[in-house]
């Protein structure tokens, strides 16, 4: 041995690490003395593959596996691994290699390193048992995006082990499809030293989704190049939720400012109506499902928005669903929303009405026009407080107080069919009739005192006087389209009226009434009489019965409860039918009393 050379080799044997040398196939060649005090094995027992009976065997396959991976590149590489002190301990090294290559590139022998890590992995292992008791997601990932470490928060909330966390792909089938291209986007930021911020969902243990917010701080070298990532995971689901609750409540508020109420005050103080808001006062403090029954343009929303009003969820969203308004093939979405993609032309996941009145009360206006899978669907909510989005699969669950409205016959539904009865019971819990306007005529001058106030206003008027021959007109005619048609007749009228005294064209009122009736005949007997015949005939075809598929109020196409309504205000004997038909007897025509004042919500 050259003088050069025991030189060399004394400098190799003193440096602080153990120092080796191998040749293209991994067989050893050459171990300094550090590296042999450290093992305990002679150059002898080193040379060729002697050198693996150092390693610890969980580690040694690991080491090889390396090993091989990098014989192709020729790149220098880095492991870590247990190796066998002399006296039978196992201590960590971080072990590197470098090639060393001859005049034509070729690779001739590997020069390599071990150095004691024992300290920095237990400092490691005290600092990771130390965030696994956090309670915040934590991952550490490499510059390239892949990932090294989950603590224990990260793998409870996923359900894993740490071994299937970091198998290649597991990210993508955790992350919702939606949010994929913007988390995988943060492997390209990977060289990029700034530390950043995302937010996504992530699918738990229990199959569900939540958001949250990822930040991204980079681990940088002396000279700034990125060693690691560090990423925290921190839910912001019920955060998410309050956000995109206020954004739908918003959307529904802005719907409701722009929509023409039909009009803004119950007014009235007829016995009927007190009756109806004394039943809205007992039930709005509770949670009951209730069922509004009334003709078209009774206000039955309006009914509906006093109870919210005067309810525990007053603070929150006042939904409104006009079923009839609504194509039968979108109603199931427009009440449970969807997912992207559920059918053509969903481009985006969208909520529907039940998520939209969280907390709040959705009213269903015109529920018997629900088509029948709708119905089942809008009874597992009523029964189960849970639903899922059109096109989904994740149950949702809800709490939303349900008010319903029709101005149909749900019992003859029923019967035949159009209805389901299991639905019927669960939305009339507390059923309220709204009481048609010509059964409370002692609320005519006051609704007309107080439209006219309202339209003279917008249009700048004053109108102090109304004329006794429109206000007896007015009282007298029957309003098939109830309190609605009443406001605009008044509303038309205002706009007409060129003086302080308001009236009304009586043509828009009778229109609809038979010409060959003598004109002497007062208008409301003339109804009267007409209406009161018709009831007779169907009492005599049906021998006295009023509900039923085979009713009375069946054929006329009305509400048992209307229909009895209007036997004791026309003062038909429906017994005498029971016994055998009769013809009709001679009309009699009723009469009403009426006081003044106000009742206001």
């Amino acid at each position: 041995m050259s003088p050069s050379e025991t030189q060399l080799r004394m400098m190799i044997d003193t440096i602080p690490a153990l120092a080796w040398s191998c040749l293209p196939d991994g067989a050893n060649e050459f171990t300094n003395k550090r590296w042999r005090d450290y093992t305990g094995l002679s150059q002898a027992e080193a040379l060729g593959l002697g050198w693996q009976r150092t390693f610890h065997p969980d580690d040694l396959e690991k080491v090889m596996e390396n090993w091989r991976a990098v014989q192709p590149s020729g790149e220098p590489s880095g492991a870590e691994a247990r190796m066998r002190r002399f006296d039978g301990e196992y201590r960590w090294f971080l072990i590197r290699a470098e090639p060393v290559r001859d005049q034509h590139g070729n690779i001739v022998r590997w020069f390599g390193t071990s150095t004691d890590i024992e300290e920095l992995k237990r400092a490691e292992k005290e600092l990771r048992d130390l965030v696994d008791y956090v309670p915040q997601l934590i991952v550490i990932r490499e510059p390239d995006g892949s990932s090294i470490y989950a603590n224990r928060a990260t793998l409870d909330y996923l359900g894993c082990t740490f071994e299937e966390f970091l198998e290649p792909g597991f990210d993508q089938t955790v992350i919702h499809p939606d949010d994929w291209d913007k988390v995988a986007s943060t492997r390209e930021r990977g060289s990029q030293p700034e530390q950043f911020e995302i937010e996504a969902r992530m699918k738990g243990k229990d199959g569900l989704y939540r958001w949250f917010l990822y930040r991204f701080n980079p681990l940088r070298d002396c000279d700034g190049r990125v060693l690691r990532w560090f990423v925290t995971g921190t839910e912001i689901e019920a955060l998410k939720q309050a956000e995109e609750r206020a954004q739908n409540e918003n959307l529904a508020l802005r719907e409701e400012v722009d929509k023409i109420s039909m009009f803004e005050e119950i007014v009235g103080t007829s016995s009927t109506l007190r009756a109806v808001l004394n039943r809205v006062a007992k039930v709005a403090p509770t949670e009951s499902t209730i069922l509004i029954a009334g003709e078209t343009g009774t206000g039955k929303e309006l009914i509906a928005r006093a109870i919210h009003k005067r309810s525990p969820r007053s603070s929150r969203a006042f939904v409104s669903v006009n079923c009839a308004a609504i194509p039968q093939s979108l109603i199931a979405s427009e009440l449970f929303g969807h997912e992207k993609g559920a059918f053509t032309g969903a481009s985006q996941r969208r909520l529907g009405r039940f998520e939209t009145a969280a907390g709040g009360t959705l009213f269903l206006d015109e529920v018997g026009e629900l088509p029948s899978e709708t119905q089942i669907a809008l009874l597992r909510v009523l029964q189960e407080r849970q639903f899922e989005r059109v096109g989904g699969n994740q149950p949702i669950r809800t709490d939303v107080r349900v008010i319903s409205a029709t101005n149909r016959d749900l019992k003859a539904a029923i019967a035949s069919g159009a209805f389901r009865s299991d639905l019927f019971y669960r939305l009339s819990v507390f059923p309220i009739d709204i009481p048609p306007l010509r059964e409370r005529k002692d609320d005519i001058p006051m609704l007309v005192e107080y439209f006219i106030d309202r339209y003279a206003t917008e249009a700048g008027k004053k109108i102090r006087y109304v004329s006794k021959k429109s206000m007896e007109l007015l009282q007298s005619y029957p309003w098939p389209g109830n309190v609605r048609e009443l406001q605009n007749v008044i509303e038309r009228s205002v706009i007409l009226c060129e003086t302080e005294t308001f009236s009304v064209d009586e043509s828009w009122l009778s229109h609809d009434t038979d010409q060959t009736v003598p004109a002497n005949q007062p208008l409301v007997q003339m109804l009267a009489t007409q209406e009161k015949a018709l009831i007779e005939t169907a009492l005599a075809e049906t021998r006295g019965q009023v509900s039923g598929p085979t009713g009375a109020a069946a054929k006329l196409s009305m509400r048992p409860s209307t229909l009895e309504s209007k036997i004791r205000t026309l003062k038909i004997n429906k017994h005498r039918f029971k016994a055998a038909s009769e013809g009709p007897p001679e009309s009699s025509q009723s009469t009403r009393g009426g006081r003044r004042g106000n009742f206001r919500i």
